[in-house]
């Protein structure tokens, strides 16, 4: 079942490789449980099927990175980008598209979160396996506040000027 307007973040594990170690991370990959990162926050979360795609790279992860100042401003403590790919593969595209410090580039790895959210695909016959939908929300406290799911191959409703105008 996919993930509604109302209902909670399901429990479950991002990882994410930190660029500087600090007393509670080591530099690397970091494994995080979703439900202590997003306790008592307002969190702009957006998945997508892979790093480095052509979607991903040109337009989706650039237009959150332009807009996370305004969005800020609008009450987003943080900005997530999910897709299911490992650690090393999300820090290296976060570095390539200077979303370090701005986008948190959390790895879904086995796609277990985005099965959770009910929100995985299949794009096998894209040799990709299992991957995510194209999709953005609005979380508070860990409940959805708005959520925005793409048509398969569309790329219209979970950019970031969409997510801006949602908190306006």
């Amino acid at each position: 079942m996919t993930i509604k307007i109302g209902d909670r973040l399901p429990q479950g594990s991002l990882a994410e490789y930190v660029e500087t170690a600090t007393e509670s991370c080591a530099i690397g990959p970091n494994t995080f449980k979703v439900e202590d990162l997003v306790r008592g926050k307002k969190i702009a979360i957006f998945g997508l099927p892979g790093a480095f795609t052509p979607t991903c790279s040109a337009q989706h992860v650039p237009g959150y990175v332009k807009l996370a100042k305004e969005l800020a401003a609008k009450g987003v403590d943080e900005i997530w980008c999910i897709s299911v790919n490992d650690a090393f593969v999300m820090g290296a595209w976060g570095r390539e598209q200077q979303a370090t410090g701005i986008v948190r580039m959390m790895a879904d790895g086995n796609a277990d979160f985005s099965k959770a959210l009910g929100l995985d695909a299949d794009f096998s016959k894209f040799g990709m396996g299992t991957r995510s939908q194209r999709y953005s929300m609005l979380v508070e406290d860990g409940v959805v506040k708005s959520l925005n799911i793409e048509a398969p191959g569309k790329f219209e409703v979970s950019n970031a000027e969409t997510m801006l105008a949602q908190l306006s």
